[in-house]
């Protein structure tokens, strides 16, 4: 990639939410059958629904790779991009490709959908047809993360970079332009303390 080098491109509030819905949801999956573990499960699955309720929001006000304005193309968009994998030179974007982008809108979805249903099925509200939406939800959004993992695989493979050290270093390959100059370290802490606070809410 003749003319990129590494620059800052996510900022702190993306990584460590990322890693913050990651953990959530595989602490929710993992005790989802268990009796025992049920408050530990609505802890986690209340911390990944904060975190991407966080999100949502950081999508308009964040720094510049982190708002849906930078990734959010279109279907067409996104299938010219996959199809562009195929070649020996795909189109490389320092944020998210076109097909990541519709990704993350439907995990980010799919993560606030699934949190809400389990909510109402821990406060019993609205019947057993509720427990049932939330499971088949959250087996929706394992099938996309599924998916997403693929996605990041190929892209890795295909522009020669370690898309998953980017999410904990922050950096990819990019133009001097594309540097977003600041981690923004205290709007990580806010999005800390506002899964404390919100989850410890919702498992009340």
């Amino acid at each position: 990639m003749g003319g990129l080098k590494p620059v800052r491109v996510w900022d702190l509030p993306v990584r460590l939410g990322h890693w913050l819905l990651a953990g959530g949801f595989i602490l929710a999956w993992l005790t989802g059958d268990s009796e025992e573990w049920r408050l530990i499960h609505v802890y986690a699955g209340s911390a990944a629904m904060a975190v991407a309720l966080f999100r949502v929001g950081w999508g308009f006000i964040g720094s510049h790779h982190a708002r849906f304005s930078s990734f959010v193309r279109g279907p067409a968009a996104a299938l010219a991009y996959l199809k562009s994998l195929g070649s020996l030179s795909p189109r490389h974007y320092t944020g998210h490709n076109p097909a990541g982008g519709l990704a993350i809108l439907g995990l980010l979805a799919l993560a606030i959908a699934t949190g809400a249903s389990g909510w109402l099925a821990y406060q019993e509200l609205y019947g057993d047809w509720v427990a049932s939406l939330h499971e088949s939800l959250s087996h929706l959004l394992l099938a996309l993360i599924a998916l997403h993992l693929a996605g990041v695989a190929a892209g890795s493979l295909a522009h020669g970079e370690n898309l998953v050290r980017a999410m904990i270093t922050g950096r990819k390959q990019g133009a001097t332009a594309d540097d977003i100059r600041h981690s923004r370290p205290l709007a990580a802490v806010v999005l800390l303390v506002w899964v404390v606070a919100a989850s410890w809410w919702l498992a009340q």
